[in-house]
Formats: structure tokens, sequence, C-alpha cells
């Protein structure tokens, strides 16, 4: 089985190749016909980074979004509205500026990756954010990515929590 960070190396280099923002609009109206997503009142997305899926047009949709914001080695719940103020910060991540909610109140997290497999374990960017981030809420966890980002199997660290749904287009 191939190692954690040449899988890295090798999502990023097969999501250059690909038509990204199509994908991303065709995820977007999978993840609006989801029940999950219906039902959801308090959505959490994440800003994309360069080649990764955009799902910003989920905005528009009648919910209140939460995007995450870094603070030491763990990610805040901070709401956002579409056009609110950004700003650059660790890793080029784009974060909001508003104040912190608890994580139990959001319904639906939509949690980036570079691949997934068939157990439902995501392959992240290795500092274990999000695995932290799992633990402290009740949110049905969705992983959203192309069909060419998706492997049997990937390799796994006690750490490392599993998501309640995988999209792939």
């Amino acid at each position: 089985m191939q190692k954690k960070t040449e899988l890295r190396k090798n999502a990023k280099a097969i999501r250059k190749e690909l038509d990204i923002k199509k994908i991303s609009h065709l995820l977007c109206d999978e993840i609006r016909a989801l029940e999950e997503f219906k039902k959801a009142q308090n959505v959490m997305i994440f800003y994309p980074l360069k080649d990764e899926i955009d799902l910003l047009e989920l905005l528009d949709e009648d919910k209140n979004f939460f995007l995450p914001r870094m603070t030491g080695l763990n990610l805040n719940v901070c709401p956002y509205k579409k056009g609110d103020n950004l700003e650059v910060k660790q890793f080029g991540v784009k974060e909001p500026k508003t104040h912190p909610v608890a994580p139990k109140s959001i319904d639906l997290m939509i949690i980036p990756a570079l691949m997934v497999d068939a157990n439902n374990y995501r392959l992240g960017y290795g500092k274990g954010f999000y695995d932290r981030l799992i633990t402290k809420t009740n949110a049905k966890t969705l992983v959203c990515l192309p069909k060419e980002l998706y492997i049997e199997e990937l390799p796994t660290e006690p750490h490392d929590k599993s998501v309640d749904i995988v999209i792939t287009v």
C-alpha cells in the first residue's frame, strides 16, 4: 500500500488535470439532492484552495453556513454569508473573521479531502484538523470528490475518522 505522502502527491497531480469547475457544479447538485442537506439548517463547508472542489454555489441555498478558522491545532466553526470579508491565513486558507459557534450546532459538515476510500476514510492534508473537529460534533459528515480520487483502501492510523457520506462524480 502506498504511503500517505505519496498518495497526497498523486492526488494533487490528478486534480490538476480535471475540470474542477464542472465537477464542483455537479457535486453541488448531488449535495442539494441529499436528504441530509435538505434537512440541515447549519452547514459547514470549506473555502476552496487551488484545484480543490468549490462548493461556494451552495451559499445561495436558504441555510446557515459556516467556514472553519484555524486556532493552533484546532478548527473553529465560524458563521459565513456570501460577501463576508475573509482573511488569508495559514496555508493560504481564506477564513472568516466572525466569532466561532459551538461545533455541536452544525447539522452537516462537508469536509475537504485529497482522496477517499471504500470505507469512507479520507486522505486530508496531514495535520488532523478535521479528525479532531469531527470528535467535537454530532454533525453528519460528508466528503465529495471527483471519482478519479476514490480508491479502494487508504492507509489509516488510529486518529483517522471516517465520514458518514461520500459522493463522487
